[in-house]
């Protein structure tokens, strides 16, 4: 397992990111960090140069885990359940640009807020409507061969996908072998009865994974046993990124993120 780091191409419209702006000087404080990777948030692909993020990939030596996509619904309202035709089918072709954006830097294409929420609505006719359109885009991704990864969100965020079994249960209706899970540790010890036994059973769908703790600062600053949760990471053969998503809390951005990666780093060579 290697480390990872979210931050962003252009100012975030939320709050979770340990770095917000600047790509360049993003990912060379995750590298001066230690980090192996960025995970970086992009709301429009085409304002994105994929030659310009290569040569800095290649430069300063780090490499693309994950692209997120939540921008877009956050600013420009796409989501993949929305009643406004034009805008569900805007978050298919968004999505589609991120799935050419990470054929070209790398990275699986997170499915998180781009969902879209139930609201008042059946529950089922939304599901209907973003199997379909997950669908759609994984069929698209394929060509690519690009992964994409739904993120479980926590109630208070989304009234749609809470927990990893009712996100797993998507998964298998979607039925492609480049679609799988993302579990968060933030989200996790909100919804989950038990963090470990939920990274068990839905180990063989598992590509992706982000930690905060529980009050989504660095991990070490709450109550989550990350020992034990990268304990049962190892006993499954997770071999993906770990992901720091978290507030740049305590102590502004790069100190939360030098925290952030010397705690993990202890936890991942066993001390």
């Amino acid at each position: 397992m290697k480390l990872s780091l979210v931050i962003s191409t252009s100012d975030a419209a939320f709050d979770a990111l340990a770095f917000k702006g600047d790509l360049e000087n993003g990912m060379k404080m995750a590298k001066n960090i230690g980090y192996d990777a960025v995970e970086i948030a992009v709301r429009d692909p085409k304002v994105v140069d994929p030659e310009k993020i290569n040569s800095l990939k290649k430069e300063i030596g780090l490499d693309i885990s994950a692209i997120g996509t939540g921008q877009a619904y956050l600013a420009e309202k796409f989501s993949l359940t929305s009643e406004d035709e034009k805008l569900r089918s805007g978050a298919i072709e968004r999505l589609k640009e991120h799935v050419e954006l990470s054929s070209n830097i790398g990275g699986l294409v997170i499915i998180g807020l781009i969902r879209g929420m139930v609201g008042s609505r059946k529950k089922e006719n939304v599901v209907d409507m973003f199997v379909e359109g997950v669908r759609e885009v994984a069929e698209y991704a394929k060509r690519f061969g690009v992964k994409l990864v739904i993120e479980p969100l926590n109630r208070y965020e989304s009234d749609f996908l809470n927990t990893a079994d009712e996100t797993a249960q998507i998964i298998e209706s979607i039925s492609m072998d480049n679609v799988g899970l993302l579990l968060d540790t933030f989200h996790m010890n909100i919804e989950e009865r038990n963090i470990e036994g939920s990274i068990r059973k839905h180990k063989d769908i598992l590509m992706h994974f982000h930690v905060a703790d529980s009050n989504r600062w660095a991990p070490g600053y709450g109550h989550i046993d990350f020992r034990s949760i990268f304990k049962t990471l190892f006993e499954i053969g997770y071999d993906g990124y770990i992901s720091v998503e978290c507030m740049p809390l305590p102590g502004g951005t790069e100190f939360s993120s030098k925290k952030a990666y010397e705690y993990l780093s202890k936890i991942l060579n066993g001390r």
